[in-house]
Parts: C-alpha cells; structure tokens; sequence
C-alpha cells in the first residue's frame, strides 16, 4: 500500500498554476512559504509540469531519434484530433437519439 500524500493533489494542481500565472513568476521559496508547503516538493510539482507540458525534457526518458519525435508529435496531435471527433460524435447521438425518443411519444 502506497504511503499516505503529504500534500493534497488539489493545492498541488493550485500551486502550479499560481506560479506559472505570476509574472514575473515568484521565487519558489517565496511561494512555497506563502502557500505552507516545503520548497523542494514545491520545485519537484513545477518540474513535473514542465515535463507533462514538453517545456522541459524527462531526464528518466530515453532519448527519442528525430523521426521518433516527429511520430511522437503527430501521433498526439491525431490522438487529440480523435478526442476532440469522439466528443462531437457522442453529442451528436445523444442528440439524435432524443429526437427518436420524442418522435416515438408522439405515435
């Protein structure tokens, strides 16, 4: 069983956010004192964002050849492309599948 988190996700994900927010963006130990949170978890929060985001490479990544992370980048823009088709496509029959309900009332 994993130990109990010392800090909730919720400031976490809030804390994140306020610094990248801030311009100009605050010291971290400055923040970290303000919000009560130990600096280094503070640092580790950013730096995992800044990974999630691509704006910092993942150390414990391997390293991807040039054609590799031209796949890499197209994959996710078509993955976010076919997010985006699902989500109109599941408006789209919940829609349609209201108007037959309706039409099947009035028979």
């Amino acid at each position: 069983m994993a130990p109990p988190k010392k800090y909730p996700d919720e400031l976490r994900i809030r804390a994140v956010e306020r610094w990248r927010a801030s311009d100009p963006r605050p010291p971290i130990v400055q923040l970290a004192r303000e919000l009560d949170v130990h600096p280094e978890a503070l640092r580790t929060w950013i730096r995992q964002d800044e990974i999630e985001r691509g704006e910092r490479p993942d150390p414990r990544a391997e390293r991807l050849s040039e054609t590799e992370t031209e796949e890499l980048h197209r994959l996710r823009a078509e993955n976010a492309e076919l997010r985006r088709i699902n989500e109109i496509l599941t408006a789209a029959s919940a829609f349609f599948a209201s108007q037959l309900d309706q039409q099947r009332r009035l028979l």
